[in-house]
């Protein structure tokens, strides 16, 4: 038969084996792909039925008047949500305010016809704070103008005005004193919960606050300010938009001062210690973030401290434009990896405490180092011009939901230590963890009645009723724990509390809620998160 040539077949095995095996790759690379992309529009998942077991539903308008063709309609009838998704709720309509006198005619047409009247921007607020069932809303984004006074080192802004298109018209010179950690927030929303950020030495936005005008439910403009009309002022900044409109704001500003940045690793029982050591002890540190882990194995136990030690008080000629984030699809990527836990959840934090390191060192003299965009030496708006478009996603399964608890600083390393076994031993994934430095604040509805530090939490949770189960909770364990070692639980976030513990918290909030009726009478200005304190507040 002679010698004939040797066939290489293909086995059935090994067609099944590649067809899986590419099978795999494009399914990785459509996952990937979709953990990455960017958002196709707004998210509305839903909305969570009750507080407490109490429906947050309200009845429709038994006959709804018609819409005034004189205002600013953007919106007639239709629904709205916030950054939570779960919130979807039906609304009158939506005024789209420019300027002072929509404000008056949209609250006198209210008045008129019996409806309610909330104040949106953003609406990162989780909780149905911008919004109420039937009510008006006054959409705050386009009443955003922005005026510098260098002389008097200040700005006055209207309330829609955002922290990010502040700062680019304070920059190279001026810089905000306080905000939160990220710029995507209105002037209005931050006033309305007394927001407070990185730097440590300022504290909250109403120590900022120069004076306000506001508008009354009656029509009525009001200037107030820590001195003029105290009693208002207390009320209107953390006020969660309850006792009228502000129409604007004077806010003082300070130096963009230069910093080089450096980081430590510490562990998370050390913080105290070394926050009072070697942060509140030195002037010269501007701003500083703290970062927990969340890798396994290493669950809250050690923390990044980032430190931004000042270097000059004035950036130099040529700096450059503040810059938009860069890197947002692979940092979107590893942040929705990291909602799978386990070695995505060590990739991330070895990414934090290792490589990142490798990019923020100088690779030109430091004293060219600004002006070449290096990343050791920032001016404070660097920092603080964070818009972290990374953490918005296409996921429509899933949403991300906000904690932050302040206990006393004395108590922090106790609270951390059992907050870890809380937050170790549930189904939820812990996406970010942060601290935050607050001082007693004097405002009506405090969340700091002493000094006191902050755990801030970024809790990943799908978005049904399993989700919203786990998620309800989980919130109230963490109250709970927080309460135990004499703290408090920010109100700008979901509804899952209970009577109980929001009494105990807010031990003011009988007096905040009988003077928003002295101000506020008919109780125009209302919310979804309104009507459930009021009715936690009156549960037995």
């Amino acid at each position: 038969m002679g010698n004939r040539p040797k066939r290489f077949g293909v086995s059935r095995r090994m067609l099944v084996g590649a067809a899986v095996a590419a099978a795999g790759l494009g399914w990785a690379g459509t996952t990937l792909a979709r953990l990455g992309r960017d958002p196709s529009g707004p998210k509305s998942l839903g909305r969570i039925a009750d507080i407490d077991g109490a429906p947050l539903a309200a009845q429709p308008l038994a006959q709804a008047p018609a819409h005034d063709p004189a205002l600013p309609w953007s919106m007639k009838g239709g629904e709205m949500n916030d950054a939570s998704a779960l919130s979807r709720t039906p609304v009158y309509g939506v005024v789209e305010v420019t300027e002072e006198a929509h404000v008056a005619a949209a609250l006198a047409f209210a008045r008129q016809n019996g409806l309610k009247v909330s104040m949106a921007a953003v609406r990162h607020s989780m909780g149905g704070h911008a919004f109420d069932d039937n009510a008006l809303v006054l959409d705050m984004l386009k009443f955003n103008r922005v005026e510098l006074d260098e002389t008097a080192r200040t700005i006055t802004v209207q309330p829609g005005a955002r922290w990010h298109d502040i700062q680019n018209v304070l920059h190279p010179r001026f810089a905000v004193k306080a905000m939160q950690s990220s710029d995507i927030f209105s002037v209005g929303g931050s006033i309305s919960v007394n927001a407070h950020g990185m730097d440590h030495q300022v504290g909250s936005i109403a120590r900022t606050i120069r004076s306000m005008r506001v508008m009354l439910a009656d029509g009525s403009v009001v200037a107030c300010s820590a001195s003029e009309n105290a009693d208002l002022f207390r009320h209107v900044v953390g006020g969660y938009g309850l006792f009228g409109v502000v129409l604007s704001a004077v806010i003082e500003i300070t130096d963009n001062v230069v910093y080089r940045t450096t980081r430590e690793v510490i562990r998370t029982d050390e913080f105290p210690a070394f926050f009072r050591d070697k942060l509140e002890a030195d002037p010269g540190i501007g701003l500083f973030y703290g970062h927990l882990s969340t890798a396994p194995g290493n669950f809250m136990e050690d923390m990044i401290v980032y430190r931004y030690d000042r270097v000059a008080d004035q950036p130099p000629p040529g700096t450059p434009a503040l810059a938009e984030p860069s890197g947002v699809t692979l940092k979107r990527l590893i942040m929705n990896l990291a909602k799978h836990g386990g070695v995505f959840q060590r990739m991330k934090w070895f990414a934090e405490e290792t490589l990142e390191p490798k990019f923020e060192a100088c690779t030109v003299p430091r004293s060219e180092a600004l002006t070449e965009g290096e990343a050791c030496l920032v001016t404070r708006n660097d920092p603080m011009h964070d818009s972290v478009s990374y953490l918005f996603n296409d996921l429509q399964d899933d949403t991300d939901i906000l904690h932050e608890y302040f206990v006393p600083r004395e108590r922090f390393a106790a609270f951390v230590e059992a907050a870890r076994e809380i937050l170790r031993n549930q189904p939820l994934q812990l996406l970010n963890a942060s601290v935050r430095v607050v001082h007693a604040e004097d405002v009506a509805l405090t969340y700091a009645p002493e000094p006191a530090f902050s755990l801030v939490l970024y809790v990943n949770q799908s978005a049904d009723a399993e989700g919203n189960a786990y998620m309800r909770a989980l919130t109230r364990a963490m109250i709970d724990l927080t309460l135990a070692h004499g703290g408090r639980f920010f109100l700008p976030y979901q509804l899952h509390y209970t009577a109980g513990q929001l009494r105990t918290s807010y031990p003011e909030l009988a007096a905040f809620l009988a003077r928003k009726k002295e101000v506020d009478p008919g109780e125009l200005f209302g919310s979804t998160f309104y009507r459930a304190v009021k009715l936690l507040s009156e549960t037995a």
